[in-house]
Formats: C-alpha cells, sequence, structure tokens
C-alpha cells in the first residue's frame, strides 16, 4: 500500500471537510488548522470557479500538500439564480444557516416556481498553481418549509429530484452518493487515482 495523498480543504467549516473525507476515504483529509496562520481569502469572486480558484491558490502557496477548495450554493430558477455564490452571506454578513433559510422562504413566498440546483465546483491547486477544476450539481426544488434537522445550509429546504424529503431528511449515505458535492469530487476521485 503506497503512501496517503494529503489533501487540505481549503475551508474551517467542520462539515464540509466531513463529506469530502467520506469520500476522499484513500486520502489524508486536512482541514485549514493544518496549514499555519492562514490568510482569510476574500470570495470576491463572481462565480464559483473564480471564488474556489482564490482560495485553492492563496492556501496553496503555504504548503506542499494538494490544496482542496470548494464553491457551492444554491441557486433558485424563480431568482434568477441567487443566492448563488452569496448563498452563506445570503441573509447578510452575520447571517446564518437560519437567516439565510428564513430569507429564501420570504423570497420565494407566493411563487409557483420552486425549481432550483446545488451547484459545486472544486479546485484542486498545488504551489500557487491550478491543477484542475471539477463542477457538480443535483436538480431539486425548495420546499414550503424545513424538514428535517441533519445536514448544513439549505439543507433542510431543499428536496432532490425525485423525493419528498428533504436533503436534511434524507441522511448523509444518500446525501453523499448524490450531493453536488460528491458528484464535483467523483471528478477529484479519478484525476487522483492517477498518482495513486
Amino acid at each position: 500500500m503506497g503512501m496517503k495523498i494529503r489533501v487540505i480543504v481549503a475551508t474551517r467549516n467542520a462539515h464540509k471537510v466531513e463529506e469530502i473525507r467520506a469520500i476522499l476515504s484513500d486520502c489524508e483529509v486536512l482541514d485549514l488548522s493544518a496549514v499555519e496562520d492562514p490568510p482569510e481569502v476574500e470570495e470576491t469572486g463572481t462565480t464559483f470557479v473564480a471564488n474556489a480558484t482564490l482560495k485553492a491558490v492563496a492556501i496553496s502557496k503555504l504548503t506542499d500538500a494538494l490544496v482542496l477548495s470548494d464553491d457551492s450554493g444554491l441557486e433558485v430558477d424563480a431568482l434568477g439564480g441567487e443566492p448563488g455564490v452569496y448563498s452563506s452571506r445570503y441573509a447578510g454578513e452575520d447571517g446564518n444557516d437560519a437567516l439565510n433559510n428564513e430569507k429564501l422562504l420570504r423570497e420565494l413566498e407566493g411563487r409557483e416556481d420552486r425549481t432550483a440546483r446545488f451547484r459545486c465546483v472544486m479546485v484542486l491547486a498545488r504551489a500557487g498553481e491550478v491543477l484542475a477544476d471539477f463542477s457538480g450539481s443535483v436538480e431539486g426544488g425548495i420546499l414550503a418549509a424545513r424538514q428535517g434537522e441533519g445536514g448544513f445550509g439549505y439543507d433542510p429546504l431543499f428536496a432532490p429530484e425525485g423525493y419528498e424529503a428533504s436533503f436534511a431528511e434524507l441522511g448523509e449515505e444518500v446525501k453523499n452518493g448524490m450531493s453536488h458535492r460528491a458528484r464535483a469530487l467523483d471528478g477529484v476521485v479519478k484525476w487522483l487515482a492517477r498518482f495513486s
């Protein structure tokens, strides 16, 4: 058995790291705490790929390991693709999951079209250079009210296509098998397999 590939995920979001660790089980997956004094990388991009690239490149300059960053969010058709890249800050800079969910439900009040998708773009970088990028999405719809206690972010409001239940109710195993992040990571897994 060869050495495990070290991958540092450019995030402090423990939920995200756990999801990635579960899928990249053949790698040693670490979070930002593995990097000494990492900078706060401003997500100034207007696209998921731009933001993921900013984070991956900045952090990869500080370590010898591969750096994986992701930018992901919810795109709601009736809102012209919002909240999109602003998903985590939808209710304002000091917003949180609950406030973001409340704002989304307010914005969709009385609207028939509730189609939406979660989209994720991941960028792998090393030593300040982008090696590859990957994307994944999962289609679904926004429920009329929060359902379930699991997951994070908009999971309690998002029901993937073919399900009545939200991501928060379906459980990690189902979610990790079909989520936008899982689909982007599928590309990462195939890319990394060339080196193992």
